[in-house]
């Protein structure tokens, strides 16, 4: 499997042509509407299933018992919104594969989740970190996918966007939480942001998939939302009393399907259950 690393020696994450014609799976171009709404769709719905796994590894994990239950009820919206998207998404590439298909059958490189929501959450302040950067930017696009002419999309977005402003707000709580707290927390959190900012870029990329929809005007393209995502989470982070960090490097390659070590334990780990009995129903 091709992996990336925190370290800028490492080059792969940073090809995103090649990587894009190794991932294989964007259509062909000029494909049609619904094929790339498809593909979209399923990177999407990627993001909010595997943040959402990761979310789950807190459970009993948690500094607290609250965060316990605040944490799994944001995972348990974040494959909420996994469902609607893969199942509309496997609708529209002519596959009929269902949402279980989808998040069950696939191997490593058939995901496409931006690298920012497979990352270990390690330290709590690493997934706060991610929270922040992840909640901001979803708030965005979700709001943004409400005005799609799309009644469906349009329905789901307006309805996400809500919940995923609450899942922004506990972010901010907690950075501000941690970036005030003693030495030792402000000394965490800001090394959370400096693990994570690197992969931030990559939920804003634009590729032939998203101009082609957002020409149509069938789907907005996230381009357009990182100024307005940069502002807001600088005033979240400068109300604790840190700093944005100014990375050298950015990581990319999840879109295509390049993801990183950590990656494979994680889809082990949500598939097992699935692969260990093929069919079963509860």
């Amino acid at each position: 499997m091709t992996t990336t690393s925190d370290a800028p020696a490492e080059p792969a994450t940073r090809r995103p042509a090649a990587a894009a014609a190794a991932g294989g799976t964007a259509p062909a171009p000029g494909g049609g509407t619904d094929a790339d709404l498809a593909v979209h769709l399923v990177r999407l719905g990627d993001d909010a299933l595997v943040l959402g796994q990761r979310l789950c590894q807190w459970i009993t994990r948690a500094p607290t018992v609250e965060e316990d239950l605040a944490l799994s009820n944001i995972a348990l919206d974040l494959i909420g919104h996994a469902r609607t998207l893969l199942t509309r998404g496997g609708r529209l590439d002519g596959s009929g594969r269902t949402e279980d298909d989808l998040a069950f059958t696939r191997s490593e490189r058939e995901f496409t989740n931006a690298l920012l929501t497979e990352l270990p959450g390690g330290d709590f302040a690493v997934t706060v970190a991610r929270q922040l950067a992840y909640t901001h930017y979803a708030v965005l696009y979700y709001e943004a996918l409400a005005g799609c002419a799309d009644a469906e999309l349009a329905a789901f977005g307006a309805r996400a966007a809500k919940e995923v402003a609450f899942h922004r707000l506990h972010a901010d709580r907690w950075t501000l939480r941690l970036g005030r707290g003693t030495p030792e927390s402000a000394r965490r959190m800001r090394r959370g942001l400096e693990r994570v900012w690197p992969y931030t870029g990559e939920l804003f990329d634009e590729d032939d998939v998203v101009r082609r929809l957002a020409a149509s005007g069938t789907a907005p393209s996230p381009a357009p939302l990182r100024p307005v995502w940069e502002r807001r989470v600088a005033e979240v982070v400068a109300r604790a009393g840190l700093a944005v960090p100014a990375p050298s490097w950015q990581a990319r390659g999840g879109r295509a399907g390049l993801h990183t070590e950590e990656f494979g334990p994680l889809i082990a780990e949500l598939q097992s259950v699935h692969r260990q009995f093929p069919g079963g129903t509860w």
